[in-house]
């Protein structure tokens, strides 16, 4: 075998391996005699059919066959042989030659870099604390969650929930299949078309209007992307909320038996701790992160980055699938996701080439106190604990997960941590709306 690599640019190779004809010819004689005694042929005994005749009902089909093993064979050979790590599947074409048999494979290899500048790294660690005014807040947010409707017989306002009956149409066609019917509404929750909720506000129930808004410009449906629409409703109903007072049927409904207020509000702030930790954790660790991403050049593998855009455009697939529409209409173009997919590749190698010139490892005792951790949430924890050693895959998930917290453990060893004091609202809610 013999083997030239080309360079056709920084990542990109070309590798021609020849073969020899004798080799070639040696491998398909041996399937052919192997053939010769167990085909059969009308007119033949078995094991007696001539050479020439397999040769010629059966040479093509065994040539291809061998040449097919050889390029698989050869090309791992020659990768070894020539310290070529590939970052994706190659392009493989068979050359035509006399002398033997020849093929070529272009592909791209894993880049090489250097983690100097990771002593050069300074980040800011947030730190924060919970007050009392954060577990007032939290506490409204749970009555907030347990809150009833009450009809109303006033115009609507900021607050209230509308029943609605409506129909939209943009560039001259309906795109709600007709009317919708009993659509509730809740003003000021931001969860419709930017502008929809305010042409809400203030009707009665009876009342009609037509109005136009404008579908944001990253819309998820292409068709209506940027675009302005009409929209016809009819108000059916309006009602006000009620919250919940802050009674021993409130609190036992959070699991505390005892109804108490002081009980309710020192689990509230435990669980609240409990999440404040994660929320600090996961700031500090997409810190690293970005800093990592800043610091360190790495050319990126083509390949690497567009199985990157697809795994990223996997949900809208899904979705189309499950909705039966066409994709097209509600996937966002290639290039929206490239930024995204270039910053996943660039981080999945600067963490691999950490963990590999370091040895981390995602030690056995840390990945179970994380799953025991996360099981202390759930009613049945033991059920919970095996659910994850139960499937390898799940397990493997929770490993990646600590292999990375390790790795980011090393680059804070590294580095300058500046601790910044920020509010338990400025940790958590970034996170939420994220």
């Amino acid at each position: 075998m013999e083997v030239s690599v080309e360079k056709t640019s920084e990542l990109s190779r070309k590798m021609i391996v020849s073969i020899p004809e004798d080799i070639v010819q040696d491998k398909v004689n041996e399937r052919l005699k192997s053939l010769a005694r167990e085909v059969k042929i009308d007119g033949f005994r078995p094991g007696k059919v001539p050479q020439k005749v397999v040769q010629k009902m059966y040479g093509a089909r065994v040539k291809e066959e061998i040449t097919g093993d050889l390029i698989q064979t050869n090309y791992v050979q020659a990768l070894q042989d020539n310290d070529l790590r590939p970052a994706g599947m190659p392009h493989i074409e068979p050359i035509k030659s006399d002398q033997g048999f020849s093929f070529a494979a272009v592909f791209e290899v894993y880049p090489n870099f250097t983690l100097d500048a990771v002593d050069t790294i300074e980040v800011n660690k947030p730190v924060a604390s919970i007050e009392a005014s954060d577990v007032d807040a939290m506490i409204d947010k749970l009555k907030e969650q347990k809150k009833d409707w009450q009809v109303s017989e006033q115009s609507s306002q900021e607050g209230d929930q509308v029943t609605i009956k409506f129909s939209g149409t943009c560039e001259g066609e309906n795109f709600t299949e007709g009317t919708v019917d009993d659509f509730q509404v809740e003003l000021g929750s931001k969860k419709m078309v930017p502008g929809f909720e305010d042409e809400l506000t203030g009707l009665a129930v009876g009342d009609k209007k037509t109005f136009e808004v404008t579908f944001p410009e990253d819309y998820g449906n292409e068709k209506l992307a940027g675009k302005p629409a009409q929209f016809e409703i009819e108000v059916l109903k309006i009602e006000n909320p009620k919250l919940p007072e802050i009674d021993a049927d409130f609190i036992k409904a959070y699991g505390i038996e005892s109804g108490e207020l002081a009980e309710f509000r020192a689990d509230v702030e435990s669980n609240m701790q409990r999440e404040l930790a994660q929320g600090l954790k996961a700031k500090l660790k997409n810190s690293v992160m970005d800093a990592l991403y800043d610091a360190i050049s790495v050319a990126l593998p083509g390949v690497m980055v567009d199985q990157e855009i697809e795994s990223l455009m996997k949900p809208y697939y899904e979705s189309a699938k499950k909705r039966n529409v066409d994709v097209n209409d509600i996937k966002p173009a290639t290039a929206d996701f490239e930024d995204q997919a270039k910053r996943r590749v660039a981080l999945g190698l600067i963490l691999a080439e950490i963990i590999q010139q370091n040895e981390i490892k995602a030690e056995a005792a840390i990945v179970r106190a994380v799953i025991d951790d996360m099981a202390q949430s759930y009613e049945d924890p033991e059920q919970v604990i095996n659910w994850y050693y139960g499937d390898k895959e799940r397990l493997a998930e929770v490993e990646q997960m600590v292999l990375e917290d390790a790795t980011v453990a090393w680059v804070l060893d590294k580095i300058k941590v500046t601790d910044e004091p920020v509010s338990f609202k400025d940790v958590m809610e970034p996170a939420t709306q994220q």
